[in-house]
């Protein structure tokens, strides 16, 4: 018999984490009630706390890597942007501009597999930079690095790494070649080594299944990451997942809700794909999410932090840290 929803509301509430068929039964519930409840354990365990960043792309284009949802991959032929590494000037003038917005992280994400040792040590004086001239937290994304690297960077100022999971172990084959899940899992290992904490989640709409969207959460899980991007694809011409159906909003709530039951006190955070909703993410906000970027994505518009601001205040958020 299915165990109802409020029942594993009170499992969650008491501490206890639930099991992958329990998440898999929770899936099918009534959305209305699903969501209400999942926002009440993100009440529960995070309060009333929206842990809001924004991004920049450091280096854009002609990435070696044949991730199939990518508008910077060589394999796909999208137009999109393709420059060098910026310097540290010019990434810390819009780190600056977001920290007087009140945007409490700001990432720099570069394309490729990874950043040479040269290229990390450019990276390393753009972070003092702006560790120095602001008090915006560096987050960096610089793709598979050494745990040797990842202490460098952290030691010029960084306090988080992005690196999204992307999808299931299970299907992360049919969406990347040039490099694997374990791969993702090693770079990941060695930044929390480092001392660094760690953003990592994926995107909804790849043609993963159910059971690959659960999967994801329970290794996000045993990874004990507490910072979760959920993007919702956004099907790019020129990738081979250009014909890729859009997920509704009521798909994105569903996945939200049932990922604030898998992870209770996580900072669950809309990502890219946000502003193809036509809420532009409100209905998740009400069904477990308390975290986003804001701005500009890497390659497409993205949704301005003074609406996103404007948005969390009517809602009844306060702009601060989720957990680390």
């Amino acid at each position: 018999m299915m165990k109802t929803i409020a029942f594993l509301e009170e499992k969650v509430l008491r501490g206890e984490q639930i099991t992958r068929e329990e998440a898999l039964g929770l899936y099918e519930q009534p959305l209305e009630e699903l969501c209400k409840k999942a926002d009440e354990i993100r009440r529960h365990f995070c309060g009333n706390g929206f842990d809001i960043c924004t991004i920049i792309n450091g280096k854009s284009g002609r990435c070696s890597e044949n991730c199939k949802f990518c508008a910077q991959s060589a394999h796909n032929h999208t137009g999109a942007a393709e420059y060098p590494l910026l310097s540290a000037e010019e990434i810390t003038v819009q780190a600056k501009r977001n920290d007087e917005q009140g945007v409490l992280r700001y990432s720099i994400v570069t394309s490729g597999k990874r950043l040479s040792e040269e290229e990390v040590d450019e990276m390393c004086e753009a972070i003092r930079k702006i560790r120095q001239e602001t008090g915006i937290a560096v987050c960096i994304s610089f793709g598979l690095l050494k745990e040797e690297q990842y202490r460098k960077l952290k030691e010029a100022g960084a306090s988080r790494v992005h690196n999204n999971l992307e999808t299931s172990r299970r299907n992360f084959p049919n969406i990347c070649t040039t490099h694997t899940f374990e791969d993702k899992i090693e770079a990941i290992r060695a930044a929390q080594a480092a001392g660094l904490s760690v953003c990592s989640g994926g995107i909804m709409g790849l043609g993963e299944n159910i059971e690959d969207r659960i999967d994801m959460a329970f290794t996000l899980r045993e990874l004990q990451i507490k910072s979760v991007p959920v993007n919702m694809l956004n099907p790019i011409p020129g990738t081979p997942l250009a014909q890729n159906e859009k997920l509704t909003a009521e798909d994105m709530r569903r996945i939200i809700a049932v990922y604030r039951f898998i992870l209770p006190d996580a900072s669950i955070r809309l990502a890219g794909g946000r502003g193809l909703l036509e809420d532009k993410g409100r209905g998740c906000f009400l069904s477990g999410a308390n975290a986003a970027i804001s701005g500009d994505m890497l390659t497409t518009a993205g949704i301005t932090v003074e609406t996103d601001m404007k948005l969390l205040k009517e809602l009844g958020y306060e702009v601060k840290y989720g957990n680390e």
